[in-house]
Order: C-alpha cells, then structure tokens, then sequence
C-alpha cells in the first residue's frame, strides 16, 4: 500500500488567517484559523500589523498540523495564498516599513478618480489589462508618497499578503504572478514587471523593490530553521510560490475553463471565469494570469459579498456560538416573495461609487429581524448578480454551473438565494478550506506528486450536487433586482455628501 501524502495549503484571507492539511487525494484532514485583527485609523483606513499577522500564521499552523495527527516530517510541502490587492512593505532594517494596508482600504479613491479622468488609467490599462482599484499597490504607493514623507525610501521589499509570509518562512523575497498581475503591477501581454507601468504613476525608481517573479508552483525555498522553530514544521520542508486566493477558490471548486462562473462570496464578491484570452476592450474590470500557464483569470469583484453579514451580526446581534444558525433559521423564516429592505452591501466598499456606503431602504413596522437578515442575505447576492452579468455579456453561452465558495457556501438558505437570483445550478467544494485547499493542490504539483496543476486538480477536488434555482421565485427576485439598482441610481447624488462629513 502506498503511504498517504500530506501538503499544508495557508490562506491569509480578508478577515480570517487560516492553515489546514489536505492528504493526496485533497481530503481536508484538520484545519486552524484565528481571526484577522483590522486597524481602523479612521474611515476608509485599514491596516494590520504585520508582525501580529506573522504571529497568527506561526499558531493556525502549529494548531492544523497538531490537530491532523501526523509528524510534521510527513508535510511533503506548504503554499500560500492571501487576499490581493493591498500592500505590505518590508525596510531595509530588516522589519516591516510600516503597518500592511489591507485590501478593504479606501485612502487613495482620489487617486483613481483622478486617473480616470485624466488617461492615466486608459494608458496603463495597454500594459496591465485592468481598471485601477483603490486598494491596489499603484494608488497606495501613491498615497504614502505624498503623505507620510519618506515612507518609500525605507523599502527593501514590496509585497502582496501571501508574498510577505512566505517571505517570514523561507528568509527569501520572491513575487508570484497570480499575485502581481491582479495588482496592476505587471505587464500582461509579457507576464513580467514593467518599468512603464510605475512611471505612468509617478512611481519610477520602485523597480528594485520589486522582488523576483516565479509562478504558483515554483519551489520558492524552503522553511528555515527560525520558522520551524516557530511554526513546527521540519526545517527544509519546500514551500511552493502559491497564488492570488481566488485562484485558490477557483482550483478547489475545480474551475479551470468557461463552462463554469467561479463566485467567491466572503469579504470580498469574486466572480470570475478562466479564459483562453484576457478580455481588453474594457469592459471587463480585471484579468490577472491564471494558476495554469497559458490561463487568464477574468473577474469582476468588490469587497462587498459576506463580510457585511458579519458586520451585522457582530454590531447588532447577540454574538453566540450559533449566531450563524440563527441567521440560516431567521432568513428562512422569510418567504422569497416577500419584501425585504434593500440592502446595498457597501459597509467596507461599494462597486459604484467609491463613497458609496451601506444601507437599508424600505424599512416598515412590520418587518422583523428575519426580514433584516433575508435583505441581507439577498442585497450580498444582488451585487453578485451585478458582477455576474457583466461576466456573462462576455460568454458564448450560459455557464453550467455556479461553483460557489467561501462563507455563503456553508449557508444551505443562501446558496438557495444565490442559485434563485442567478438562474443557474449552484454547486460547492467539498472541502471547507477552500483557498488552503487550492494551494494545497499547488503544492502537490510542486512536489512533483501529480505531474502539472490540472492533474492535480482532477485527483483532489471533489463537488456537491448542484443546488437548482427554483423558477417559481425568479419573478420576485427580478423585481427586487430591479429595484436594488434603481436605489443605488437614484441615491448616487448623496454619496459625495456624506463622505465630505467624514
């Protein structure tokens, strides 16, 4: 019999740090997770310390790989992944520059609207094939050049979330394309860093911060003995470049082509297909390179998906063990056809204006905290909807399916919703830890235990039976669609008011 082999995939998500241990045939064997603390400074500010970050990362593995009841001398490798966008910077001191900015920021919107405006954005977008973001690097570089005066200057290394750990586990400083090409750093037509793209912004002479490039199964060395120390893992254990989560989230819903949109539904509202050919006619918000060579990932996305739940239900509910359950219970207490407040799911960012902010319209006496929940529920899978039809506009046919992961996918009542609004079978991983479950795959092609990423794919992932849309309930929630963009049409004047008061 052959000897089962293990892999540690590592997800530094948008609110969670999370590790957990899949075997060769990708079964999630145990898992850890600590909550990400955020550093709200003031509106629209987010940050974390980076250090209290690396500590969170060094205790969910030594919990998973405790909890997976195996010597840590069978974990044949470790990958990473993180939240994109944002940006961790690391001083020629040999410590973080500053406190890392996450990707729900919002400090440098002025500077986007200003690049619109002006063709700085139309320009880069030749080279990068992207609309710039607030929580980008380019707009964040931008912003500490001209606030906080000598910032830059201190800087050995730029990072993303996941390039920073694996920085702290293996002592050395690389770049994953996954990474950088969904930051807008990178040239997508060549795959490789582009002087032009930082002189277009005013960031020429950053080019040496840029760490070298590899891909997400390249061996990007391997633990050290400090990490081990910290971590428990073997010294020497191999770490693989890893990649952007959402192309995790993509692999282990086992989306590797169009016939499937792939919705990530935690923090962030990710949807996104994998294509032959980037989309660059502009109508799309992003294409970043694919995990699989050859592969562009096509997304649309904002921070405004299952995060706003949490919110709620850490600022206005009871916080039990069973708060999530008791949210199921509530919004199923609601039929599909009955009006619910709107619910525009901007609590962190808005994917209209950028000083668009959360809301509830439409709000009666008769309503209950089931209707509260429901509207939630059904604004995160409106705003998904908004992002899925811009997505479709750009495929030859209907996808088969929707592969949906991340929090909404352990809610039975939402994935309901979620397949009701957009008209198609809903499906999930089999797996709770998707995006640790994604690397974990990386990690096994890295290892050389399957002989490339789709094999990998193929051997350890596996789905749920799709969830099929109810076409009873698709009258009611057009209209509530409906009427979830004429809000946000028609409150669009109000938005510069109210940012002027903060």
């Amino acid at each position: 019999m052959r000897r089962m082999k293990y892999y540690l995939g590592i997800d530094n998500g948008g609110t969670t740090t999370k590790a957990a241990v899949f075997d060769s045939r990708g079964r999630q064997i145990s898992s850890a997770s600590e909550d990400t603390r955020s550093i709200y400074l003031r509106p629209g500010f987010v940050e974390r310390d980076m250090e209290e970050m690396w500590e969170a990362n060094c205790s969910v593995i030594r919990q998973a790989v405790a909890r997976a009841g195996i010597a840590p001398s069978n974990i044949r490798a470790v990958s990473l992944c993180g939240h994109g966008k944002g940006l961790y910077l690391w001083g020629k001191d040999g410590g973080p520059v500053r406190n890392g900015i996450a990707s729900t920021d919002n400090r440098a919107a002025e500077y986007t609207a200003r690049w619109k405006r002006d063709g700085v954005e139309a320009a880069a977008f030749e080279l990068n094939c992207q609309h710039i973001m607030t929580c980008q690097p380019i707009p964040l570089l931008a912003w500490l050049r001209d606030n906080e005066p000598g910032c830059l200057e201190k800087v050995r290394y730029i990072f993303s979330c996941k390039d920073y750990i694996r920085f702290r586990l293996t002592g050395e400083a690389y770049s994953e394309r996954t990474d950088c090409s969904g930051n807008g750093l990178l040239n997508l037509h060549t795959g490789e860093f582009d002087e032009r793209i930082l002189d277009l912004f005013g960031l020429a002479g950053l080019q040496h911060a840029l760490p070298p490039l590899r891909n997400a199964t390249d061996i990007c060395g391997a633990v050290t003995a400090q990490a081990a120390e910290k971590t428990g893992l073997c010294a020497g254990t191999p770490v693989a470049g890893g990649m952007f989560d959402i192309d995790a989230c993509a692999l282990s819903a086992a989306v590797s082509d169009d016939r499937h949109v792939c919705m990530v539904a935690g923090t962030w509202s990710i949807n996104e297909f994998v294509a032959d050919q980037p989309i660059v006619d502009g109508r799309v918000l992003m294409n970043s390179l694919f995990c699989i060579p050859g592969k562009y990932l096509i997304e649309e996305s904002s921070a405004t998906s299952a995060g706003n739940l949490a919110w709620y239900l850490r600022n206005m509910e009871s916080c039990t063990q069973n708060v999530y359950t008791e949210a199921n219970r509530l919004a199923l207490s609601v039929g599909a056809g009955e009006f619910c407040p709107i619910f525009l799911p901007f609590i962190m960012a808005s994917n209209v204006n950028p000083y668009a902010k959360g809301a509830f319209v439409g709000i009666n006496a008769n309503h209950t905290k089931g209707h509260i929940i429901r509207g939630i529920y059904e604004g995160i899978a409106f705003c998904h909807r908004w992002h899925y039809e811009k997505l479709r506009a750009l495929m030859d046919r209907d996808p088969e399916s929707i592969r949906l992961v991340g929090g909404v996918a352990n809610s039975p009542v939402w994935i309901q919703i979620f397949a009701d609004v957009m008209k198609r079978p809903v499906e999930t991983s089999s797996v709770e830890e998707t995006g640790a479950h994604g690397v974990a795959i990386a990690a096994a092609a890295a290892v050389g235990d399957y002989p490339d990423l789709e094999a990998a794919l193929r051997g350890m992932t596996d789905l749920s039976a799709p969830v099929m849309p109810d076409p009873g309930n698709f009258e009611a929630y057009d209209k509530k669609y409906s009427l979830y963009k004429e809000i946000i049409e028609r409150l669009d004047p109000v938005w510069d008011d109210i940012q002027a008061l903060l």
